[in-house]
């Protein structure tokens, strides 16, 4: 019998306790979480989009994962009661400066045989999103929404009737690597197991150092804001609509997105956070903030990326600003229709030269794995990083 580690109560720290536990039911297995619940952190503070795989490069862990993950996550969603919508997605462009993005991201998104997808002009585009505006939009029937908390939740209560463990408020402070295995320390003591799988999201470049790993990627987070849209006009957006994504930089940019709970909600944006654990607009935490500074790579990122910066900027300091851009493709809807809702907060891994970490990066070495690098789509792909990681362990 074998003792597996996972450090992690997020979706993707879950699914592989449970594929674990799938494939070899007579192991032991412990996850370590620090707070208090599961899906605390980006599990719980993101779109609750089921992606397609429009957007990642082919051939890529992102496009492969994403596109397994996604039929997983379907079939999961039914067995578990789990609510989960295909309300579809356009991903608009708005003017002809767009058309080549938008030409090459069709390209990008066919190769990844993104399901039912079709290009659609102004007149088909009103047809799907009556209220939205473009010259042409990738039409994706597919693109779902789910409640990824709810995933979190029945992934730990699969895990614990098959025998696993769920150690909520046990944050892993040490790992040490001893004859035998590695042990896992926390303040309630240290836990020896025969392999340990690290998955750690906000947390995963200082996890991977405490395993002996690389300083790099280092892990950068960015906050991203949402807006509420005001119920009266929640209806004018049936589904989801998309900006054409900026391919040098890794996020899709403020876009509508209804919730499977009801509602419909705009964004996220996305600046530097200066935090890593705390959701305040303000919020600060030093050890975060000196971690991020003193990395290379990110003044080498914001030498390239100042601009953008300044324009996300003025949508964190401004509701009519934020709301300028989104009205691009929804123009109804705009700045007294919404109010300031949640923010989430994003991993994103940063090498030394400053250049962004686009897929998805794990790591094996004498009994650890750790996953380094897992961004959107994560929470879309965590059963199959499930799959993909347990193959190289059992």
């Amino acid at each position: 019998m074998t003792t597996v580690g996972v450090v992690g109560g997020g979706i993707v720290g879950l699914a592989v306790a449970r594929e674990i536990l799938l494939r070899r039911p007579e192991d032991t297995v412990v996850v370590f979480e620090k707070e208090s619940r599961l899906g605390t952190h980006q599990t719980g503070h993101n779109s609750g989009v089921v992606h397609a795989g429009i957007y990642y490069r082919p051939g890529s862990l992102k496009a492969g994962l994403c596109t397994r993950g996604r039929d997983l996550l379907e079939d999961f969603a039914v067995e578990h009661q789990v609510p989960f919508e295909e309300c579809g997605k356009l991903v608009v462009a708005v003017d002809e400066s767009e058309m080549g993005r938008f030409d090459a991201l069709e390209k990008k998104a066919t190769e990844n045989g993104v399901p039912g997808l079709r290009r659609v002009g102004p007149a088909e585009i009103q047809e799907i999103e009556p209220y939205a505006a473009g010259l042409a939009a990738l039409h994706s029937p597919r693109t779902a929404i789910i409640d990824y908390v709810a995933v979190a939740e029945a992934l730990g209560r699969a895990i614990r009737d098959a025998g696993g463990e769920v150690r909520l408020g046990e944050e892993v402070t040490g790992i040490h690597r001893v004859i035998g295995g590695t042990e896992v320390e926390t303040p309630a003591g240290r836990t020896l197991v025969d392999h340990l799988v690290v998955c750690g999201g906000l947390e995963s470049d200082r996890l991977g150092e405490l395993t002996g790993g690389p300083k790099a990627p280092r892990i950068i987070p960015f906050r991203g804001e949402y807006m509420q849209v005001d119920p009266a006009k929640q209806d004018l957006v049936r589904g989801m609509v998309y900006p054409v994504p900026d391919p040098r930089y890794p996020f899709l940019g403020v876009h509508f997105t209804r919730r499977v709970g009801g509602g419909l909600e705009v964004g996220p944006n996305a600046f530097l956070a200066l935090s890593r654990r705390r959701y305040g607009r303000t919020s600060l935490t030093p050890r975060d903030l000196a971690d991020t500074l003193l990395w290379p790579g990110f003044w080498r990122f914001s030498a390239e990326h100042w601009r953008t910066g300044i324009t996300e900027l003025r949508g964190v300091l401004s509701t009519r600003a934020y709301m300028r851009e989104a009205q691009r493709y929804v123009p109804e809807i705009g700045a007294e229709d919404v109010v300031r809702a949640g923010l989430g907060l994003r991993a994103q891994a940063i090498e030394r030269d400053g250049s962004l970490v686009d897929d998805f990066v794990i790591h094996h070495a004498d009994g650890i794995t750790s996953v380094r690098n897992a961004p959107s789509p994560a929470a879309t792909s965590s059963l199959a990083i499930a799959e993909y990681v347990v193959d190289r362990i059992c």
